[in-house]
């Protein structure tokens, strides 16, 4: 079966990242040399709220671990997914049940079965893109203020 995921125009995702204060990032490790880690860290540095969703660590980057995203108890904007591709759709159904705004899969991730549960729901997605390098590109300087 041909993939049909198409990116979202960039100016979508900048209006995304712009409005957007608090992301659960799925997978952090607590690992500093890791990918999930470094990515998390540099989104907190640029002033985004970072929710470590990581059943096996108590906190991360200053931040209470959460077990699953139905624990999370605070309003999510974007859940970021460092898990293999098999994970996503289930991640996806518990990002549709909080609510939150978007689901951003790392670059190297996409799954179909998200991006149509994403539509279903109303939600944004964004697959196989690393979200700090987006937020680098098209926020340079920082969010702005509508």
């Amino acid at each position: 079966m041909q993939m049909s995921y198409e990116h979202p125009p960039q100016e979508e995702i900048r209006k995304l990242l712009n409005e957007s204060s608090t992301i659960a990032v799925v997978g952090l490790s607590d690992d500093p040399t890791r990918v999930s880690y470094m990515v998390a860290e540099a989104m907190q540095k640029k002033g985004y709220r970072i929710i470590p969703v990581n059943p096996k660590a108590d906190k991360i980057l200053g931040e209470t671990c959460y077990p699953s995203l139905t624990d999370v108890p605070v309003p999510i904007d974007i859940v970021n997914v460092f898990r293999r591709s098999e994970y996503c759709a289930d991640v996806m159904r518990e990002a549709a049940k909080v609510k939150a705004k978007a689901i951003w899969m790392q670059q190297g991730i996409v799954n179909e079965e998200v991006a149509r549960i994403a539509a279903d729901n109303g939600m944004f997605c964004v697959m196989d893109l690393c979200i700090k390098v987006l937020d680098s590109i098209l926020l340079p300087h920082g969010k702005t203020v509508s």
